[in-house]
């Protein structure tokens, strides 16, 4: 599952954008008949230069792929951003970027 970060210079600091290719699954759909087990992100984490700036406390309402948006003041360029998640059957994912 890939994560991807865009960083957007934003009035009065810099919109972070992670886009995770995650399905997303309540646990609740069905194909051919049998349930599809649950598998959602429960948490996403962003960090600026190794210090955790946002939290975002995921659940099942979030659509397939999310993506998330969060602004962040006080980045500079050449400072690193960094999304990481995890979800509900234990899988993690991560992505950083430098702020341009």
């Amino acid at each position: 599952m890939a994560t991807k970060i865009r960083i957007k210079q934003a009035d009065g600091g810099h919109e972070v954008l992670a886009l995770v290719e995650h399905p997303m699954d309540t646990g609740q759909q069905k194909k051919d008949g049998v349930l599809i087990p649950a598998n959602w992100i429960q948490k996403m984490s962003f960090s600026l230069n190794g210090k955790e700036v946002a939290v975002a406390d995921l659940g099942v309402a979030v659509s397939a792929d999310p993506l998330i948006s969060v602004m962040i003041k006080g980045a500079k360029t050449g400072d690193t951003v960094k999304v990481n998640w995890s979800d509900n059957l234990g899988k993690t994912g991560s992505a950083e970027k430098k702020v341009g």
